[in-house]
């Protein structure tokens, strides 16, 4: 694990987008003054955050630096704010990885976009993209099907990650969701948390081809995206679901039966985000999983 060893940090208000960009210049210098070898950032990392996802989106940033040294851009919008401005927060952290003579320097930037500044993400945050890495966008929440944000930020991004446990009414979002698939590539943390579960049941083949029901015992998306995944698997449609909630995934069974539980623990936010990071190219079978789900 890396060690961080300092915090370097700036503030501004009503700030354009010149004045951040020099703000991280000053910051990663100072920062790199003291380390002896730098491990650059590998991609650009962008979250839209609403006000009620804050805490989450921050603590799932928590434990990434070493594996994903990134520029992180979290986007904070506040529509229906009384001023059109930016208010913007970056964080240089310089990181010393025992043992080796390595380090790393990792930076976050917070933009608050007030009023008419929401409404336009794209054009704020391009200027800060690293030219050449891949852009990651982290949705927070269910997207605003069609909205102009939404369209911006997938026209931008090479991967669309998301949580459908954080939406409601699922499975019909995810009709809408198949609409990006050809533009950008897609994740599903929700989708992700249940591939202990997919690989176990992937086990009790051939007896599984025969399943009628598929009981779950978790969240609404995991239960109709594990049901999707079997539907589209086995080529059969008529495969019922039985859902029990809960708020995380904690047990399936088939036609009545109870299935014992995989072997391992579930990940740490952290380390389901920081797996999503690592996918650059479409995933066709949870594409087909959420076709599956949404008809």
């Amino acid at each position: 694990m890396a060690t961080a060893l300092k915090e370097l940090s700036w503030f501004g208000e009503d700030v354009c987008l010149a004045d951040v960009d020099t703000a991280l210049a000053r910051l990663r210098g100072e920062a790199a003054a003291e380390t002896a070898s730098m491990r650059t950032s590998v991609m650009t990392h962008i979250a839209w955050v609403p006000n009620k996802w804050v805490k989450p989106a921050r603590a799932a940033l928590e434990g990434m630096a070493e594996r994903h040294p990134s520029r992180t851009i979290l986007l904070f919008p506040e529509p229906r704010a009384d001023d059109n401005r930016i208010d913007a927060r970056a964080l240089v952290e310089r990181w010393e990885v025992p043992d080796t003579d390595r380090g790393l320097v990792t930076e976050v930037v917070e933009l608050t976009l007030r009023g008419s500044r929401a409404q336009a993400p794209a054009s704020i945050v391009e200027p800060l993209l690293i030219s050449d890495l891949p852009v990651f966008v982290r949705w927070r929440g269910e997207p605003s099907w069609g909205s102009a944000e939404l369209e911006q930020l997938v026209d931008l991004t090479d991967r669309l990650i998301v949580d459908s446990t954080e939406w409601d009414d699922v499975p019909t979002p995810y009709a809408q969701l198949t609409e990006l698939f050809p533009r950008c590539a897609a994740s599903d943390i929700a989708w992700a948390r249940t591939s202990r579960w997919r690989s176990h049941l992937a086990t009790l083949w051939p007896g599984i081809a025969d399943v009628g029901t598929l009981g779950v015992h978790g969240t609404a998306a995991q239960a109709w995206l594990l049901c999707g995944w079997l539907r589209s698997r086995l080529g059969r449609d008529d495969i019922a679901l039985e859902h029990d909630p809960a708020e995380k995934l904690l047990g399936v069974t088939l036609d009545g039966e109870s299935v014992p539980l995989p072997p391992g623990d579930p990940p740490t936010p952290s380390d389901v985000l920081s797996d999503e990071l690592e996918r650059f190219t479409p995933d066709p079978v949870y594409e087909g999983a959420v076709l599956a789900a949404a008809d």
